[in-house]
């Protein structure tokens, strides 16, 4: 109990004593990158550092050390060492200011539930400590560098999706989807909420996204439409607590600013019935733990007393970011009714797992040039839209001359909204990777020039006009450059809670011929050895990868490598199997 009120004590002071924090905002158009495999290590992104660390590589995730939890349940010893030291190299001050120059605005942090540590069960979850301390240190460069960014809940608590590295824990059960961990992932909201609006080094964040890619089969996701409501209301709930103002809501809520503690104010918002009875007590559960993040992270005082009225009052609320509706299917609930203030959605899209397209350039070229996407989300009350990840990643062997047409393609289409974030910032380089970063690294396709300096540029700003309308179409332009700028569709990011709609009208161009048009199907509710694989469209997933080695495209010798042995490029195929399913569903 000493203990207790020894940390609400340190808590009172601290904010009492707070440094201005000035809110973030997302720029009117997102130019992005994710910050994959630094705080939330997919091993298949950086092969060899994996085993000089002492991880494994095998064909199915789940058999050896090839994510984060077998890594720390391997290692609990050395574990936290071990990626204190991968933090601190594989995203740096050389990164920030390399992204900034390459013209980034804002980036994607893929976080696991672990770095807010008091919410991991050490009895039967292992996974590393020390990862909050790195978060804020990056913050504080991108912040240095003006980058905004958003905290994306990318492995959430008991697991999302099966067999995947970017869950943190590859397994056979998705137990995410259940009372208790819906609630973890809920104070986890909370935590980040308050230390994004309190805490200095969290100054670049403008958004906190719920879920990263659940799921696809709403059928297995039960509760998920109450969770997503939920995560808002939390946010706001910490929010009006503090006194920040909630575009469209009114609130009874009084901070008390006379003591100044914000632990208090949290307690009274979990009194207040104007939340459900989850919100409430995930107000109360999170005191506790957001005062043991508080001491962990050793927040230092300037020894001034502020007023909290005047510094918390005008601050923005944070904008809440969502997977948008089109990632799930079978009837899934739709993200939209759960808005409240600023929010934004979410879509991924990846051309190189099949059933998008045919697999050859002009296929791709055509469906990208021609793609609606937007359009349908805003029809569904899903906009503003960006696009959290895609890459250049082609089934077939490329050349360097058609990668150059495939970014900018994609950067047209992506950009006629919101924006776009690219997966990811950099991949490794080295024999073992054996080429990944060619498709799959935004810094190295921008040394070989497949991406343009100024990222609201391009090679070619002509590259979809053959495309569109059946060759007849117009890309708008801007007036500096000739380059182009698809204005009549852009919806401005949310700034004060009100959705825009978008104004284009949606193509009616079918898919290039062969693309698959069926609804992927899963194998549903059965516990197995080995990933399903879909076999919609004739595609299966031991399909040979075309992502080529080097420069030049890949050879005969190239693929038959890949069908013979656990390539990084297989790796890629298998870990990020539902993102191949999900572009069957909505085309």
């Amino acid at each position: 109990m000493a203990s207790s009120r020894f940390l609400y004590s340190f808590l009172s002071f601290f904010l009492a004593t707070l440094a201005t924090v000035k809110a973030a905002s997302l720029p009117s158009k997102i130019y992005g990158v994710n910050l994959g495999s630094w705080l939330l290590i997919e091993p298949w992104m950086l092969p060899q550092e994996w085993l000089d660390m002492g991880g494994e590589q095998c064909n199915d995730c789940y058999a050896c050390i090839a994510s984060e939890f077998m890594f720390a349940r391997a290692y609990p010893k050395t574990v936290d060492a071990t990626l204190k030291k991968h933090w601190q190299t594989w995203f740096t001050q050389t990164d920030v200011d390399t992204l900034k120059a390459a013209g980034i605005n804002t980036v994607r942090i893929p976080l696991g539930y672990w770095i807010i540590e008091p919410l991991v069960d050490r009895k039967i979850e292992w996974y590393a400590k020390g990862g909050i301390l790195e978060l804020r240190r990056g913050l504080k460069q991108l912040q240095a560098a003006g980058i905004a960014v958003i905290l994306d809940h990318h492995a959430l608590p008991g697991v999302q999706a099966i067999n995947q590295q970017f869950a943190g824990r590859c397994t056979n059960s998705a137990d995410f989807y259940t009372p208790y961990n819906y609630h973890r992932a809920l104070i986890w909201t909370a935590v980040m909420t308050a230390l994004t609006h309190l805490d200095p080094a969290f100054a670049p964040v403008a958004g906190i996204q719920a879920v990263n890619e659940p799921i696809m089969d709403s059928r297995q996701t039960p509760g998920y439409g109450d969770f997503q409501k939920n995560f808002v209301k939390v946010i706001r709930a910490v929010e009006q607590s503090l006194g920040i103002k909630v575009p469209g809501e009114s609130s009874s809520l009084k901070f008390n600013y006379n003591t100044n503690n914000v632990t208090t104010a949290f307690a009274d918002a979990s009194a207040s019935n104007i939340y459900n009875e989850e919100v409430r007590q995930v107000l109360r559960d999170m005191v506790p733990v957001f005062a043991q993040v508080a001491l962990q992270i050793a927040l230092e005082s300037d020894g001034k007393k502020l007023n909290l009225q005047t510094t918390l009052k005008n601050r923005e609320p944070i904008v809440t970011v969502q997977q948008d509706i089109n990632w799930q299917n079978n009837n899934p609930p739709n993200p939209a009714d759960a808005k409240i203030g600023p929010q934004i959605y979410d879509n991924h899209l990846y051309y190189s797992f099949g059933w998008v397209a045919d697999a050859n350039e002009e296929a791709y070229l055509k469906h990208v040039c021609n793609l609606d996407r937007i359009e349908k989300d805003a029809a569904l009350g899903n906009s503003p839209l960006f696009f959290g990840e895609w890459a250049i990643s082609t089934e077939f062997p490329a050349t360097d001359a058609f990668l150059k047409k495939w970014a900018d393609a994609q950067k047209y289409s992506y950009g006629k909204d919101a924006g776009w974030m690219f997966w990811n910032f950099k991949i490794e380089v080295s024999e073992k990777a054996n080429g990944t970063a060619r498709q799959w690294s935004y810094l190295e396709g921008l040394k070989r020039g497949y991406f343009t300096q100024d990222p609201s540029k391009y090679n070619d700003p002509n590259v979809c006009v053959p495309y569109i309308n059946g060759g007849n179409g117009t890309v708008p332009t801007n007036s500096t450059s000739g380059i182009p700028t698809p204005t009549d569709t852009t919806t401005p990011l949310p700034t004060n809670g009100t959705t825009t709609t978008t104004t284009g009208t949606a193509t009616d161009t079918p898919a290039p011929t062969g693309t698959a048009t069926g609804t992927a199907t899963i194998a549903t509710g059965e516990s197995t050895d080995k990933p399903a694989t879909s076999t919609t469209g004739g595609s299966t997933d031991t399909k040979p990868s075309a992502t080529s080695t080097d420069s030049a495209p890949a050879t005969d010798a190239t693929t038959k490598a890949d069908e013979d042995s656990d390539t990084p490029q297989k790796l890629v195929r298998r870990h990020k199997r539902d993102r191949t399913l999900h572009s069957s569903h909505n085309w």
